[in-house]
């Protein structure tokens, strides 16, 4: 976005204010200007430390609306497993051969998913595709026998969410041109699930603080 819709977008927004929900997707939607379907991002500042292994938050959750773009898939599996993943939609579906585009410099896709079986193969290229979060995970249900319904979900739009090092989870939940009522249940969608993932270790207030804003807005 240029400095001068920058700056006046950011007239429309109370810096002071703690706006509610309906508000805050009503606001963002109206001061979204850049000239592409901008993403809607939430930060959510949870009360846990992260350093303590029982104290992590993560989780995933289909989301009502999707993510208001094409998701590519790829997927680990052999045999019949393979044969499901393709006919569910997977962009790409391999092994030995996945591993070598990816070592190759190959990552044209935004999803990973395996079969268990397949995990020994896909840790060779590991310390690819964790930096980039996209090693296949059986907590978000990335790593499946049912890999059919696993592909289907995230082609619909599937958002794994977790913790970083400051406690703050950073999660898009949909495009400006969804609309401020889609985007609400999206929000709503998943908060119910960040709540739901509290850690019993947890102690104090959970939820601290929230700020949602479109890519290039206030």
């Amino acid at each position: 976005m240029s400095g001068k819709r920058y700056t006046e977008a950011a007239k429309k927004i109370d810096a002071a204010k703690k706006y509610s929900v309906d508000e805050t997707f009503k606001v963002i939607v109206e001061t979204a200007k850049a000239k592409f379907d901008e993403t809607i991002d939430v930060a959510i500042r949870l009360g846990v430390d992260p350093k303590q292994g029982d104290q992590q938050v993560r989780g995933a959750i289909a989301l009502p609306h999707g993510l208001g773009k094409s998701v590519r898939v790829v997927v680990y599996a052999k045999g019949p497993k393979e044969a499901e993943a393709k006919t569910a939609g997977a962009d790409y579906v391999g092994a030995d051969d996945l591993v070598q585009k990816i070592t190759d410099g190959w990552l044209d896709f935004d999803k990973c998913i395996a079969t268990p079986d397949m995990m020994a193969t896909v840790s060779k290229v590991a310390k690819i595709l964790g930096p980039r979060g996209l090693m296949p995970n059986p907590k978000v249900g990335t790593v499946t026998m049912a890999v059919g319904a696993a592909v289907t979900a995230e082609k619909k739009g599937k958002l794994d969410f977790r913790i970083d090092k400051a406690g703050i989870i950073h999660a898009g939940i949909g495009k400006k041109s969804m609309g401020a009522d889609k985007l609400r249940d999206n929000f709503t969608a998943l908060m119910a699930s960040v709540l739901k993932a509290k850690p019993a270790a947890a102690k104090g207030i959970y939820l601290k603080g929230m700020s949602m804003a479109a890519t290039m807005s206030p």
